[in-house]
């Protein structure tokens, strides 16, 4: 089982995602849970059709951090 960042912000209808690691790979939901499912098809989906295409599949190297900052 392989991890990878996934972005989730909300939007004016729900919420969107998308991969860092993952070009293109994006999906909506209207809530965080559905977001979550939908975005997680979408990896597997995507990496499959890289699979067919014979490219190759991206590691996993995105992070995330929040940063303090005074304003």
């Amino acid at each position: 089982m392989k991890k990878c960042l996934a972005v989730i912000e909300p939007t004016a209808t729900g919420f969107s995602a998308y991969l860092p690691d993952f070009p293109g790979c994006v999906s909506t939901g209207a809530t965080r849970e559905e977001v979550e499912q939908k975005i997680r098809e979408a990896i597997i989906f995507h990496v499959e059709g890289l699979r067919e295409e014979g490219l190759t599949i991206p590691q996993p190297s995105s992070y995330s951090a929040y940063i303090e900052f005074c304003a």
